[in-house]
């Protein structure tokens, strides 16, 4: 081949790689951010009451109310959620993206259409719940308090009785009110439990007093971003098997992480924003 006719082949080689590369930052940018999985998975639940034998629990995690994307997005997914009747609903932190009050007054358009469960509904905070450096509790209680007044308890280091499921919450990892000692003082080994963790950093550190059952985190996001059959190259865990769904701890416990509706920035590539529906077995 000559010189003239192999810069011709490699002009047309860089201009399909270069289409090619502009369609997947498409994709990824106002394709991948909206298109949402319900993921359906079973949740084997030691001591569990006949009474909730086959009842669904629902996750949903890292909403990111903000200025960043559009929150509308949120709402048809709350509303598409709606129509599966969960009989619990779980939020597991990191409901707003916050910059300034702003958020507050989104979150509450947001939260009109909350998701709640027949038997009940319940939350824990995560570290973007708490402002600027993770450290503002005024925001944390702004947060919390918009939740609550939809029906949505909210568990700071506390536990609630949900038609016989004991779901604990841990506060944040990363923010001010971190409490596990005391959260899990609510663990009874002869109940049905549950713990809703925001941060599955948590899970490494020596607080679970011999804890046997699931934890649903969030925080992760599945790294939003990863390329194929490859771990996505950035994650905001120390522990980097900590990606997302269900991670056997080899302990007795179950982890699993969910992998957000939300996002920092509108940008999805191989991990679709996802809703979490539990089907509640007997173990």
């Amino acid at each position: 081949m000559d010189r003239r006719r192999f810069l011709r082949h490699a002009s047309k080689a860089s201009l399909g790689l270069l289409a090619a590369g502009g369609l997947t930052g498409l994709y990824a940018w106002q394709v991948e951010p909206f298109w949402l999985d319900f993921v359906h998975r079973d949740m084997p639940v030691q001591n569990l009451p006949s009474s909730l034998q086959g009842k669904t629990l629902m996750q949903l995690s890292d909403l990111h109310v903000g200025n960043r994307f559009d929150f509308r997005f949120l709402i048809e997914s709350m509303q598409r959620a709606q129509a599966l009747e969960p009989d619990i609903v779980v939020y597991t932190g990191d409901y707003v993206s916050y910059e300034d009050e702003t958020q507050l007054d989104q979150l509450e358009e947001v939260m009109g259409h909350a998701v709640r469960g027949k038997l009940g509904s319940v939350a824990v905070l995560g570290n973007h719940d708490y402002g600027y450096r993770w450290e503002k509790e005024g925001v944390a209680k702004r947060v919390a308090d918009r939740l609550e007044a939809r029906g949505i308890q909210v568990l700071r280091n506390d536990a609630a009785m949900v038609g016989g499921l004991n779901i604990i919450g841990l506060d944040d990892w990363w923010g001010i009110n971190f409490r596990p000692q005391r959260a899990m003082a609510s663990y009874d080994p002869g109940a049905a439990n549950v713990v809703l963790c925001h941060n599955p950093d948590v899970c490494d550190l020596d607080v679970w007093q011999d804890y046997q059952g699931w934890i649903l985190s969030g925080h992760t996001h599945g790294g939003q971003c990863k390329p194929p059959f490859l771990d996505p190259p950035v994650l905001p865990v120390q522990n980097k098997r900590f990606t997302a769904g269900r991670i056997d701890l080899h302990d007795g416990r179950m982890l699993y992480i969910n992998r957000a509706l939300g996002h920092l920035r509108q940008m999805r590539f191989l991990v679709r924003p996802e809703i979490t529906v539990f089907r509640l077995l007997r173990a």
